[in-house]
């Protein structure tokens, strides 16, 4: 298969013109989706131009009316692909994700089937301040029948995507702004990630750091930092949260015996507190240390440019967690 290497946003906006020209069931609400604009960042611009307004639709500034929208619209054999455009706002949506879309096929003894996709940015880094740089992935990981996923490069959001629409269930896809513009590697026609498949992005011997998302990169630069040290770092990228690749996990940490956890989230409460369990759990006799987690500070995102910077997690940071596993 031939590549092509182009930016998240155009791995993104290509998935979603190549759904709707070969699926009728496919069809997008949300948010200021339409031409002119084309949403935020511009990745459905030129669609709603070339497929109508009846298969990208506007939608009133109501995160509710566009989940239970979706939710009655796939409930009938639609496959609408839903944008909540910042990641905040599944606060004002909570209901009918985890109540409605996550439950209906447990609730009707698996009958009934949701085919949904909602995706969107998730913020940091940019000073959206406290109500609009949230990381709220644990909100959803929690929520048993949705699948979750976190892409880190324009080939996994196009392959993430590809594989969420394709899906009979709901799922949620986390798309970090951060790496909107970051440009790569993209496989040109049909590309799939499957559901709980890990990458190792960079292999290694001594230390493991298990991460997704924004924090990918900054755990690259933290083992190509590290890599002067003679310190060798392995970079597991998760890229679906639920279900999450734990087999590649641990077969990476089986064999370095150390393991750091990075996210952009809050430490208390997050999604790397489980994967340090299950490596705790599992591998109890083989770790030669704690597994360590780095993670945002337990605040509210600061608007102010030098406090959000001490907020998220940083490359030094994860070098210094490698640094602390590694000697102990």
């Amino acid at each position: 298969m031939t590549e092509q290497r182009i930016t998240m946003v155009q791995a993104l906006s290509q998935t979603l013109d190549r759904a709707l020209a070969t699926d009728p069931d496919v069809f997008l609400m949300g948010e200021d989706i339409i031409d002119p604009i084309g949403g935020a960042f511009g990745i459905t611009k030129g669609l709603s131009t070339r497929y109508g307004r009846d298969r990208v639709r506007e939608t009133p500034i109501s995160e509710q009316a566009i989940i239970g929208a979706g939710i009655g619209s796939a409930m009938l054999g639609g496959k609408p692909i839903c944008e909540i455009m910042i990641a905040d706002f599944y606060a004002v949506c909570l209901d009918q994700v985890a109540n409605h879309a996550a439950k209906l096929r447990y609730m009707s003894g698996g009958r009934t089937t949701v085919p949904l996709v909602i995706r969107g940015m998730l913020s940091g880094g940019l000073n959206f301040a406290a109500q609009h740089s949230q990381s709220v992935e644990a909100w959803m990981i929690h929520t048993p029948g949705l699948k979750v996923a976190m892409p880190a490069s324009p080939a996994d959001a196009k392959g993430i995507l590809t594989s969420a629409i394709e899906d009979p269930d709901p799922v949620v896809i986390f798309e970090p702004v951060g790496l909107y513009g970051a440009s790569g590697p993209c496989p040109d026609g049909e590309h799939r990630v499957a559901p709980g498949s890990a990458s190792v992005v960079r292999p290694g011997a001594d230390v493991t750091v298990v991460t997704y998302g924004a924090q990918v990169p900054n755990a690259l630069t933290a083992a190509e930092q590290l890599a002067g040290e003679d310190i060798s770092v392995e970079v597991v990228d998760l890229r679906w949260l639920m279900p999450w690749d734990e087999a590649t996990v641990l077969d990476s940490v089986r064999r370095t015996t150390r393991a750091v956890v990075a996210h952009q989230a809050v430490r208390r409460g997050g999604f790397g507190a489980e994967i340090a369990s299950v490596l705790q759990e599992k591998l109890w006799g083989t770790l030669r240390a704690p597994v360590l987690r780095v993670a945002g500070a337990n605040t509210p995102v600061p608007f102010a440019t030098e406090l959000e910077r001490t907020h998220f997690p940083s490359p030094d940071a994860i070098a210094a967690a490698i640094r602390q596993t590694h000697k102990t």
